[in-house]
């Protein structure tokens, strides 16, 4: 298989993936007061209200990434300090919830064949990429969905206080993004690396050695 079948072939698993994501941080915020994502179109599988061109090339290039933010109108929900926590959560859940069932596929199916050992190569890297996305996105820095979990975890009083560098934390991760790339500085990567091989083993279980590979990040 080239790169640029690999590509081709991985490019609906990610915008799946992405658009779960944040259905679910969507669906969580309606179910607790806020239908703010309802009114502005974003309650939907439709990948195209979800998709951030930006956050998608990084997935290929960098093995991480992201989808546009679920708007969410925190005056609307019942607790807000509480709830955002929630509502956050909701996204890196799915993706663990995703991740639980790729790897389940990963450990039932056997390639055998040419296409067996395509829908192989496809689980497992469905399976690294929804890891990935859960794992990235507990980062505790704004804007990731971790600052908000870790927000709702200390009291309204420091998540004030937390909330006063959120103005300068987008610009930190994106600096590092940068450096990763262009100075090859593999700072997320350091990061990310163990939880990340720690939870696709822990999915695939007996089949882990097999599975990882088949996922480029691993190599």
């Amino acid at each position: 298989m080239s790169l640029t079948q690999f590509y081709l072939l991985l490019t609906p698993i990610i915008l799946f993936s992405l658009t779960v994501h944040e259905y679910s941080h969507g669906k969580v915020a309606y179910i607790l007061g806020d239908d703010t994502a309802k009114m502005m179109g974003r309650l939907t599988f439709n990948p195209l209200k979800h998709l951030d061109f930006f956050g998608v090339i990084c997935f290929y290039f960098m093995g991480f990434g992201w989808a546009k933010p679920v708007p969410v109108n925190w005056n609307k929900l019942g607790n807000p300090h509480r709830d955002m926590m929630y509502v956050a959560a909701a996204g890196p859940a799915s993706n663990l919830i995703l991740a639980l069932l790729f790897g389940f596929l990963v450990r039932v199916v056997e390639p055998t064949g040419d296409w067996s050992a395509i829908l192989y190569i496809m689980l497992c890297n469905a399976l690294f990429i929804n890891v990935a996305l859960g794992v990235f996105n507990m980062i505790p820095v704004f804007p990731l969905d971790g600052a908000s979990i870790l927000k709702g975890l200390v009291s309204p009083e420091m998540a004030f206080k937390l909330s006063r560098f959120d103005r300068y934390s987008g610009f930190l991760l994106l600096g590092v993004f940068l450096l990763d790339y262009f100075a090859h500085t593999q700072i997320l990567i350091g990061i990310l690396r163990l939880p990340i091989e720690f939870m696709v083993e822990f999915f695939t279980q007996e089949a882990f050695h097999r599975a990882r590979q088949m996922i480029p990040f691993f190599r």
